[in-house]
């Protein structure tokens, strides 16, 4: 009975340690944004000065979201994963995704390459894009 109790304990843990180690939730910091609007001809205008900002920004596939946790929460339920792109220039991955308010949108996180590797967050709208500088924590 000891001996199956011990077998127990193990395989839990190992099946704990297991699942624990193929959760994909990866974490970001933003440290700046801009905003580029469409104008009332439907031309896309120029991009906002870059605003300062020091918020969290997680992307996690177990539960198929990215949040941004501004001011005002920004959720976004992955409904797509779009396979990755890669140039000579960048590492693109990309979501289709629906925002908290029911608008479809396409999320992109964009490594650039000549750029020592800077990491953009790119949040596309039909009317509008925010882009987020983000690295790694």
């Amino acid at each position: 009975m000891i001996y199956f109790i011990r077998i127990l304990f193990i395989l839990f843990f190992l099946g704990f340690g297991h699942q624990k180690a193929h959760s994909q939730s990866y974490r970001f910091k933003a440290s700046g944004f801009s905003v580029l609007e469409k104008n009332e001809r439907g031309k896309w205008g120029e991009w906002s000065n870059l605003d300062l900002v020091d918020l969290s920004v997680v992307l996690d596939t177990d539960k198929h979201r990215i949040v941004v946790y501004s001011q005002e929460l920004q959720l976004f339920n992955i409904l797509d994963y779009i396979e990755r792109e890669e140039n000579d220039t960048d590492i693109v991955y990309s979501f289709i995704c629906k925002d908290n308010d029911g608008r479809d949108c396409k999320l992109s996180i964009i490594t650039r390459k000549k750029q020592d590797y800077r990491k953009q967050l790119y949040i596309n709208y039909s009317d509008h894009i925010i882009v987020y500088n983000i690295f790694m924590v």
